[in-house]
C-alpha cells in the first residue's frame, strides 16, 4: 500500500520513535476529520470512510471494508476521531516502513484491534486477514506461531490476571543479512519477564 502523493496525509509527519503525530498535526487532522464529517455528528460512516481511503490509498474495496469493520469497535456503522487517528497513524507507519515500531509502541491497541471476537486471542487468520495493513508475511507468521504457540491451537492467549497480552516485533539479522522477525511476548503488568 502506498499513500497517494498529494493527498492530505502525505504532508503529515509521524514521529519515528513513538509513532505518533505532533500536536500541530493532530489539530490539522481533526480539522480534516470535521471536513469529512458531512453529517456533523463527529463520526464517519462506511460510505465516507470508503471514499476517504479510496482517495488517499491504493486499497481495494474489500480491504477498506475489512479495516472499517475492524475500527468499528461498537458495531454502530461509524467510526469516531479516535479510530480515525489510529488508522492514520497505521497508514503513516506503513508508508514510512515503521510497522514493527508501531506495533511495539502501541501493542495493546493493536492487539485489541486484531482481537475481533473479544476472546482475548489472536489467531493466524486474524494476522492473515490484516497482512496488507501490517506487512506480516506468511513465512514470518508461520515462524511466529511455531515459536510461541504454547497451547498448540495456533493462537496467542492472554494472561488471565492481565486481561491482555502485549507483543512486539523486533528485527534481528541472521546469516546473510536477511531480516527475521521475532515476536517477544510479555505480560502487560510486568514487562521485565518474558513468557
Amino acid at each position: 500500500m502506498k499513500l497517494k502523493q498529494g493527498s492530505f496525509l502525505w504532508y503529515l509527519y509521524l514521529d519515528k520513535l513513538y509513532c505518533l503525530l505532533s500536536v500541530r498535526n493532530v489539530k490539522a487532522l481533526l480539522e480534516y476529520f470535521h471536513l469529512l464529517d458531512v453529517h456533523h455528528n463527529n463520526t464517519l460512516n462506511d460510505v465516507l470512510f470508503y471514499h476517504f481511503l479510496r482517495h488517499v490509498t491504493s486499497w481495494k474495496r474489500t480491504q477498506i471494508m475489512i479495516v472499517f469493520n475492524m475500527l468499528d469497535w461498537n458495531a454502530m456503522g461509524e467510526i469516531g476521531f479516535d479510530q480515525f487517528y489510529m488508522l492514520v497513524c497505521i497508514l503513516l507507519a506503513q508508508q514510512n516502513h515503521l510497522e514493527e515500531q508501531f506495533i511495539f509502541r502501541h501493542s495493546r491497541p493493536v492487539f485489541e484491534l486484531l482481537d475481533l471476537d473479544g476472546e482475548l486471542r489472536i489467531g493466524a487468520d486474524h494476522f492473515h486477514m490484516y497482512n496488507f495493513l501490517f506487512n506480516i508475511k506468511k513465512q514470518e507468521l508461520r515462524e511466529l506461531y511455531h515459536d510461541f504457540d504454547i497451547t498448540g491451537d495456533r493462537t496467542f492467549l492472554t494472561d488471565p490476571e492481565a486481561q491482555t497480552l502485549t507483543f512486539s516485533i523486533n528485527v534481528t539479522f541472521y546469516g546473510k543479512g536477511k531480516p527475521k522477525h521475532i515476536i517477544e511476548l510479555y505480560k502487560s503488568t510486568d514487562t521485565t519477564k518474558r513468557l
